[in-house]
């Protein structure tokens, strides 16, 4: 693992300030990145009553935050984003 702020990883900036905006509980919003041999790790975590809107209508607004991320990331960083649901660790 390397010695890299969570905040200089690619994706991270541009998830939180788009998922900021989406979520109406600020303070249920987590997000953790790790990097590691396989790319970059963006592990989020919001409220119960925002689940629906990250997720979106059958899963709309989560892919296409996974392909914008593909696309922050470029060719030289893969980016993969994991949501954790509410109550799970």
């Amino acid at each position: 693992m390397t010695d890299t702020k969570t905040t200089e990883l690619p994706g991270y900036e541009f998830l939180k300030y788009i998922l900021e905006n989406i979520v109406e509980d600020k303070e249920a919003l987590s997000i953790d990145a790790r990097k590691d041999d396989l790319g970059i790790l963006l592990t989020v975590k919001v409220g119960e009553n925002d689940m629906g809107k990250l997720i979106g209508k059958s899963g709309q607004t989560i892919k296409a935050l996974r392909t914008l991320l593909r696309i922050v990331g470029g060719g030289d960083n893969r980016i993969n984003l994991k949501v954790i649901e509410p109550g799970e660790a």
